[in-house]
């Protein structure tokens, strides 16, 4: 007997943004204490909403930026809101 082996590849469509101040950066990469985003301008510390959707399926939630986000560098250090 040969066993049909049956490859079904997924690709999940993942997209992440930061919402600060009700504007929104796209978020290249995401650690648990930080993301990488395209620096804009500088932002003084902030509160902000992460939005995180996989195949259209959206989940959000509430961080704080307790060093703001600078022009000058990428990487946004992220804590839990309270």
């Amino acid at each position: 007997m040969i066993a049909e082996t049956n490859y079904n590849g997924h690709s999940a469509r993942v997209q992440m943004h930061l919402i600060v101040d009700g504007f929104s950066r796209v978020i290249r990469q995401m650690g648990p204490d930080f993301v990488f985003v395209e620096p804009a301008a500088d932002l003084p510390p902030a509160e902000a909403t992460i939005v995180l959707s996989v195949d259209g399926r959206e989940r959000r939630w509430r961080v704080r930026l307790p060093e703001g986000i600078s022009k000058e560098s990428d990487r946004v250090a992220l804590a839990l809101s309270e």
